[in-house]
């Protein structure tokens, strides 16, 4: 008997991955306008059909593969010190959006929401929530150790970090160095 690798029974987990990397390397070579269906089946080698079979556009199938990059992506750690712990994060951040292939799928992602209130609504929902959790841990996680007073407005510090960051990435262009974050958390922590 011959196992079936089809999609009779559900997703080919291959297909999947080959059309979201696929997607994902077009968007970067070519830009969001560059990407079609017909693009990422090619790269992809599957059908077409195979993508609408799982997906209703060439943006679901973009913010599919943006947001299981994410997830890997940004991830905290632990290490015990809240400092230590934004830096890791935060440089790890601001490196992804500024110069991955990852960052560039959210730009794009990003200006389409512009004209696609859709698109909008499920990048809030589907990201920037789930994100704000996870940029929140090394607070809660610092909040347990004792580090911060319980008066501590983690909400209100988290932008204060990340507003700075994602002006540079989306709007002035600037580099978001190191020290460049460094100097937010000491500017955050200290007082």
């Amino acid at each position: 008997m011959v196992e079936h690798r089809g999609n009779r029974h559900g997703r080919s987990e291959g297909a999947r991955t080959a059309i979201l990397e696929a997607a994902d390397n077009l968007l970067v070579e070519r830009g969001f306008a560059g990407v079609t269906i017909e693009g990422i089946a090619a790269a992809a080698g599957v059908a077409k059909q195979t993508i609408y079979r799982w997906w209703t556009s060439k943006t679901d199938v973009l913010m599919d593969a943006f947001l299981e990059d994410m997830i890997q992506a940004s991830v905290p750690s632990d290490s015990g010190d809240l400092k230590s712990d934004l830096k890791h994060h935060l440089v790890g951040l601001a490196k992804m959006l500024a110069e991955s292939d990852t960052g560039a799928v959210f730009r794009a992602l990003l200006a389409e929401a512009q004209h696609d209130s859709e698109l909008a609504t499920r990048l809030r929902t589907q990201f920037i929530e789930p994100q704000r959790l996870r940029d929140l841990f090394p607070f809660e996680q610092a909040r347990k150790r004792g580090e911060l007073y319980p008066e501590f407005d983690t909400d209100a510090a988290l932008e204060q970090l990340l507003s700075p960051i994602y002006y540079r990435v989306l709007v002035s262009g600037q580099p978001v160095s190191q020290s460049y974050v460094e100097s937010l958390i000491r500017r955050l922590v200290l007082r």
